[in-house]
């Protein structure tokens, strides 16, 4: 039997959305991991990252991003390496489809788009291995599109906060709220993708929600409800995919 899933005549007003903003927006400003892809706005080094983060907990990133940008510093040397030396630089890493796909990409945008990696979510997902996520997320932390990014701690924080009461909301519908609640302006939609990811990270995580320490609980649907405590549905770093 398929599972219920919840309509979004429920989504929450104007002023729900603006706060839901503004609260997260100021702890991240005094929260905020200082990592070093949040340093960039080079789509390449970006996309790196995001890939690296696709299943991988943040502090193992961290340890291999440095020197895979030292040995591949543009998207032009990593298409001119082979397979295989691609592969190797990626060892620690696993998952080795994601190098494999990230050459694939680095090879289509040298040969057939002059080296440029494009600014849209849509545009980007034409590409080889780049899925909803990946796009959206480029889109945003690259060239400060106003598009969402949901990886599984930004579906689990949309979740718990407008979708506790009953059943699942489709993927569909946690992307559509999502953009509702990205801001227009291209810098703080930067601010609040990032913002949203690093709560689902370190205070709305899979194993526990630390509500009594989150910026947004106020305007939290799962708090209010008291349906938080105990729950685990995802893992609390790493990003996820479609494609």
């Amino acid at each position: 039997m398929p599972s219920k899933s919840i309509p979004l005549r429920s989504a929450p007003g104007a002023e729900t959305i603006r706060s839901f903003r503004q609260r997260l927006l100021r702890w991240f400003r005094r929260n905020g991991r200082d990592l070093p892809w949040r340093k960039t706005r080079d789509p390449y080094q970006v996309l790196v990252s995001e890939v690296m983060l696709q299943q991988t907990p943040v502090s193992r990133v961290e340890q291999y991003y440095p020197g895979f940008l030292a040995r591949y510093p543009t998207l032009e040397h990593l298409a001119a390496a082979t397979p295989a030396q691609v592969r190797e630089s990626w060892d620690g890493l696993g998952y080795y489809r994601r190098a494999a796909n990230l050459h694939r990409f680095a090879v289509t945008v040298v040969e057939d788009m002059e080296g440029k990696v494009p600014r849209t979510s849509e545009a980007l997902r034409r590409l080889p291995g780049i899925g909803r996520y990946t796009a959206g997320a480029v889109a945003s932390f690259a060239f400060e599109q106003p598009e969402p990014a949901v990886d599984t701690n930004v579906s689990r924080v949309i979740r718990r906060a407008f979708f506790p009461a009953r059943g699942k909301p489709r993927e569909r519908q946690v992307w559509k709220l999502a953009a509702m609640l990205v801001p227009r302006r291209g810098k703080t939609a930067w601010a609040f993708n990032q913002a949203i990811m690093e709560l689902g990270a370190l205070v709305c995580t899979a194993r526990v929600a630390r509500c009594e320490v989150c910026p947004v609980s106020g305007v939290c649907r799962a708090t209010r409800d008291g349906k938080t405590e105990g729950r685990k549905d995802g893992r609390t770093e790493g990003r996820k995919d479609g494609k």
